[in-house]
């Protein structure tokens, strides 16, 4: 049983939100198509810094959690995991904007893009020989400043917002990855390569890490979901 711990973590993580995708106010399964579009285009990058990061020691994992089909130096569940969660955060991103509408918080957009700016600036130069430290940070950074300055897209306080509400299943779902509840955990990292903070069993570089991954996707999701319109407008 011990071996299908991380398959089991994305199975529930996802599966409230897949069987919910149908429900006929939702009606998110006509996304599906969009969604895998914009989530395998963004985990290509995503599963490059993961495997260059697994074969320099940065993290590796314990492969009693996994089912033990490795790809590249990763377990399958954790290119599933490019994919699972993204759809569960995709998915609550649609719901909140659907019907709440949040359109009004795009007037915050440069106190959030220049303060998470200035925020990452500081801890990549402080941290300039933590390799996940400065990595995290950096990619952040050009994420904002492309979207911010140069695609000017108008949701970025909404997203920032939503992924906030997201914490609460990152939290769980993270903390069991790394070890909460569990005699080991699942994702080791080296403790050379990253600040040392952590939420409960969690480095904090983790929820950058989840939020440029979501931006990034989300906006491909618009780009996709809207294609043939303007997909910054949206």
């Amino acid at each position: 049983m011990m071996q299908y711990t991380y398959s089991l973590i994305l199975f529930f993580t996802v599966v409230i939100c897949f069987v919910a995708s149908f429900d006929k106010r939702l009606r998110f399964d006509r996304e599906f198509f969009p969604f895998l579009k914009s989530a395998a285009l963004v985990a290509i990058f995503f599963i490059a810094w993961d495997v260059w990061f697994t074969s320099e020691g940065v993290w590796w994992f314990d492969t009693r959690y996994t089912l033990g089909l490795v790809i590249a130096g990763l377990p399958i569940e954790e290119w599933l995991f490019f994919i699972f969660i993204p759809f569960s955060c995709i998915f609550t991103y649609f719901c909140i904007d659907k019907f709440f509408r949040l359109q009004s918080l795009s007037a915050f957009n440069n106190i959030v893009v220049f303060v998470s700016i200035i925020i990452c600036a500081v801890v990549a130069l402080r941290y300039t020989d933590r390799i996940y430290t400065l990595v995290t940070a950096v990619v952040t950074i050009l994420t904002l400043v492309i979207f911010h300055f140069v695609l000017r897209v108008q949701w970025i306080t909404q997203a920032s917002l939503v992924f906030t509400l997201l914490m609460l299943g990152f939290l769980p779902v993270n903390g069991i990855l790394t070890g909460t509840g569990l005699e080991s955990p699942i994702v080791n990292y080296n403790p050379m390569e990253f600040m040392g903070i952590r939420i409960l069993t969690i480095p904090v570089e983790d929820a950058v890490y989840g939020y440029t991954q979501f931006l990034l996707v989300l906006y491909f999701f618009k780009k996709f979901q809207n294609k043939g319109v303007d997909p910054i407008a949206k």
